[in-house]
């Protein structure tokens, strides 16, 4: 993913950015000093309705008086002046996603949610237009294959990933080793307190949720409503990770194939949907499966399970069996997505957010045995998805990457109630991910769980959405053990 054109105002001075810092990089007491200061809002280039900004913050937090990241923000201003509760910071998933892009798009937010708050959306440290993580081309095209199968496999990643890291390092500057949740959540205190919010009000989805999981801990007290969806697990050691990773996109695979065996509108009704699959694995595995439309760009195993993770998201099972059928040979829907994974980078940059995540999660192995360990967990787990191509595919990046914000128990202290939300089948956060959360955050979280699918539950019915809605305008949570019933996904 690459950041487009952005021009935007930087709008705190130098002995600005320095107050800031040193008061919010301690945390605890003296975290609570953190003034107010305003942001100089302007049209965005790309979409005038929606107002862009920049922000500076310390890259490096314990040294307030260092240089500095120019964090890139957009606003929608509530529709009802009148009405307007505050400011709604949203925290988008990845990681690497861009929570600016998701503010140009039409909101998501339901229309009392736009009419009581501005949304404002960033990108976080390392991604898109906040400086993002930058790696040469001609270095990331090297990447070996995401899958080991020996020690000498092993080997060749723990060799390459130095040599990315050192260039990485060099073409993105001293930002490089400050892109942890840790300091987004810092991050994210340094924008409430500019926006002129006396505590935060924010909502995350997916890996967004992890910064406010860091938030919660460092800034008990600065909290006034916090909606946690779909929900990252920080406790959990690397085998731990990748197995229940695994088990879940087996899980989705799973409910997409009961639901095809019921709806007669499925074009893969009455077909063995496992045994197809295991034929296009096979395929894969050969170098003789192709994408539709792309002859020259074989289709490897490895990338064809992405299938099963970004068309459960949603989910999206109409258009998931005539993808199927597509690959078996049969008609080519209209709505024929891109070939899953990446290939090559064009160009002379790539960008690299995986770095985010290896500063977060100890995904470090001693040796190829103790990968191949992991990878039959996962198998184990995963008979037909085998494992989660997400992680898995990002875990071999990791190897020797320091890691700076090490897993942990989460520990919240505060008075304000905090919502977390998931769904009972989430291709990529698994239920007990979130379950796990809201018991480690311990009596002031709420677990809302939505019976039906996919990942991110805000939207997902009325349900789920009302839910979210009266917390974060009236911040009442939901009876213990609510729950959403599920909603059949639509042809």
């Amino acid at each position: 993913m690459f950041a487009t054109t952005f021009v935007a105002l930087a709008v705190l001075s130098t002995a600005t950015v320095t107050e800031l810092g040193r008061t919010a990089a301690t945390g605890g007491a003296a975290a609570e000093a953190v003034g107010e200061f305003g942001i100089a809002w302007e049209p965005c280039e790309e979409e005038p309705s929606v107002e862009c900004a920049t922000l500076a913050v310390p890259i490096d937090w314990s040294k307030p008086d260092g240089p500095a990241v120019d964090l890139a923000l957009a606003r929608r201003k509530a529709t009802d002046p009148k009405a307007r509760i505050g400011s709604l910071l949203t925290n988008p998933g990845g990681p690497g996603n861009s929570g600016v892009n998701d503010i140009l798009r039409p909101s998501g937010f339901s229309p009392e949610i736009q009419r009581r708050f501005d949304i404002v959306g960033y990108d976080p440290r390392g991604v898109a237009r906040s400086g993002s993580i930058a790696c040469s081309a001609s270095v990331y095209n090297q990447m070996p294959s995401p899958v080991m199968t020996s020690q000498a496999d092993f080997d060749q990643w723990v060799a390459f990933d130095q040599k990315l890291r050192a260039d990485c390092r060099e073409k993105t500057g001293p930002l490089y080793d400050h892109v942890d949740s840790v300091n987004v959540a810092r991050d994210m205190d340094a924008i409430r307190a500019a926006l002129g919010e006396d505590k935060l009000t924010s909502y995350g989805v997916s890996y967004g949720t992890l910064a406010q999981q860091m938030y919660a801990e460092l800034f008990p007290n600065r909290i006034r409503a916090m909606v946690l969806d779909g929900n990252m697990d920080h406790s959990l050691n690397v085998k731990d990770f990748q197995v229940s990773e695994a088990a879940t996109v087996e899980d989705s695979f799973s409910e997409f194939i009961a639901w095809c065996d019921r709806d007669t509108g499925c074009v893969l009704h009455g077909r063995d949907i496992r045994a197809l699959w295991r034929g296009l694995l096979a395929k894969a595995e050969r170098g003789e499966l192709y994408w539709p439309g792309v002859p020259g760009r074989a289709v490897s195993a490895h990338n064809l399970l992405w299938l099963g993770v970004v068309m459960n998201e949603a989910p999206d099972w109409a258009l998931e069996a005539k993808v199927l059928l597509a690959l078996d040979g049969g008609p080519v829907p209209d709505d024929m997505p891109g070939p899953p994974g990446n290939g090559p980078v064009n160009g002379d940059v790539a960008e690299l957010p995986t770095a985010i995540l290896c500063q977060d999660f100890d995904l470090g192995l001693r040796d190829y045995a103790e990968y191949a360990d992991v990878m039959r967990g996962s198998n184990a787990a995963a008979p037909n998805m085998r494992y989660n191509p997400m992680p898995m595919g990002d875990m071999p990046i990791c190897q020797g990457h320091p890691v700076t914000n090490p897993q942990h128990r989460l520990r919240y202290t505060g008075k304000a109630p905090l919502l977390v939300a998931t769904s009972l089948h989430d291709p990529d956060t698994p239920y007990e991910w979130s379950a796990n959360v809201a018991r480690q955050l311990g009596r002031k979280a709420t677990l809302l769980t939505y019976e039906g699918w996919g990942h991110g539950v805000y939207g997902m019915t009325d349900c789920t959405t009302a839910a979210m809605d009266k917390y974060l305008i009236s911040r009442t949570v939901p009876a213990r053990g609510f729950r959403c019933p599920a909603e059949e996904p639509q042809d």
